[in-house]
């Protein structure tokens, strides 16, 4: 082998190596569960939140329906 390709395969591995050190560990610590368990931090947890999107996102697509917002795509509901 050449000395450039040496190189190439000791640089190759020494960053896969530094990429894979960093999975080491993806668990939530026991400290941690308890801000997991928030309200806000459900999959739509937050209500008013999850209102503000709505009338946004229906202002904006004249469209969509189901929601029970009423009004047309220019945001004068």
């Amino acid at each position: 082998m050449t000395r450039a390709s040496t190189l190439r395969r000791a640089l190759s591995c020494g960053l896969a190596a530094a990429a894979l050190a960093g999975c080491t560990d993806m668990a939530p610590k026991p400290w941690q569960k308890g801000n997991l368990a928030k309200p806000q931090m459900a999959i739509g947890g937050d209500p008013l939140e999850r209102r503000y999107d709505d009338h946004i996102y229906t202002s904006r697509e004249a469209a969509r329906g189901g929601q029970g917002v009423g009004g047309g795509g220019c945001g004068c509901n």
